[in-house]
């Protein structure tokens, strides 16, 4: 099991190409690389969760069978981000051919992007070397941080979140599976937390069912994933909003105390909230504005419930 991953996270890691759902069209072209058993160096980029590392075992498995541990190194670069690294372990692997059919092996560097400088270059150097005998397939969540040599020697292929219907399509099959009863409401509570990162949604699912009652209900998946309900950030800005202001004061902190939240996490949800306001459309783009400002205050060391109330009358004055 990988380090990162739960119980369901593993349990449920796709087996094969049909399996990785919100990326059709990225598995349609590695799977014509796979049908032909050749393939190029490949940059997966994307945001977390989104099946990266995945597809990477897919591929292996599909290429090499029952024997694809024999054939496949899977590293994280940002446990291991030295030039060391790239110069003994990979190049130690890379250096020796495949067995079985196939005539390469497949090192797999996750979360590349946390590589030196200097370990790149030597990458660079390595892939240029062994393309006989080894294809690479990099992964990282930014590709700006790799450099352009790199790149130029890959397929580069962007992953996306996933999109609402294969996340519920996906809760829908765990659910079934393991037996739990999910309402409507909790399932668009576990796509809102979840952000369309598939290893989350597993995680804080298990962690849910686990101390629900028969029934996830959404107030459990928000209370389990420390994160504010919708409609009581609402009501917070909305009393702000109706010249409310102690009031409205009042429920941030009771709101922030009862779900452990910080400031830049509440700031988020207020960002998303603001848009549902009652209010002109200039004055919601500048309190979006102000909604920034304050979220670069906040990381820069302000108090942040000072800078909380000084949104909520922002909100107030928007009014007028």
């Amino acid at each position: 099991m990988h380090e990162e991953s739960g119980i369901w996270t593993e349990k449920y890691r796709p087996k094969d190409f049909s399996d990785i759902k919100g990326q059709a069209e990225i598995v349609r072209k590695v799977k014509a690389f796979v049908d032909q058993k050749n393939m190029p160096h490949v940059l997966f980029t994307g945001p977390a969760g989104v099946g990266k590392t995945s597809l990477s075992l897919v591929i292996a498995r599909r290429l090499f069978g029952e024997g694809w541990r024999d054939n496949f190194l899977e590293l994280n670069a940002s446990d291991e981000r030295g030039i060391d690294v790239v110069r003994v372990k990979v190049k130690d692997f890379a250096r020796t051919k495949a067995i079985g059919d196939v005539p390469f092996k497949i090192v797999y560097l996750d979360e590349c992007d946390a590589l030196t400088k200097d370990a790149q270059q030597a990458l660079r150097r390595t892939m240029e070397n062994y393309t006989q005998t080894t294809r690479f397939i990099l992964s990282c969540n930014y590709s700006s941080k790799i450099i352009d040599p790199i790149q130029s020697r890959c397929a580069v292929f962007r992953f996306q979140p996933l999109p609402k219907e294969d996340v519920l399509a996906i809760i829908d099959t765990i659910a079934k599976n393991e037996g739990v009863v999910v309402d409507t409401d909790a399932k668009s509570a576990l796509y809102e937390v979840s952000g369309g990162d598939c290893r989350r949604l597993e995680n804080i699912f298990q962690s849910c069912a686990a101390i629900a009652e028969g029934r996830i209900t959404g107030q459990i998946v928000y209370s389990m994933a420390s994160v504010a309900h919708p409609k009581e950030v609402k009501e917070i800005l909305d009393l702000a909003l109706g010249n409310k202001f102690i009031e409205a004061r009042a429920k941030l902190l009771d709101t922030m105390l009862k779900y452990g939240l910080s400031g830049l996490d509440i700031i988020k949800q207020f960002q998303k909230e603001l848009w549902n306001l009652d209010v002109p459309p200039r004055s919601k783009v500048a309190l979006i504005d102000k909604c920034g400002e304050i979220e670069f205050r906040m990381v820069e060391g302000s108090d942040e419930y000072v800078q909380l109330e000084a949104l909520l009358a922002h909100v107030a004055a928007s009014r007028y």
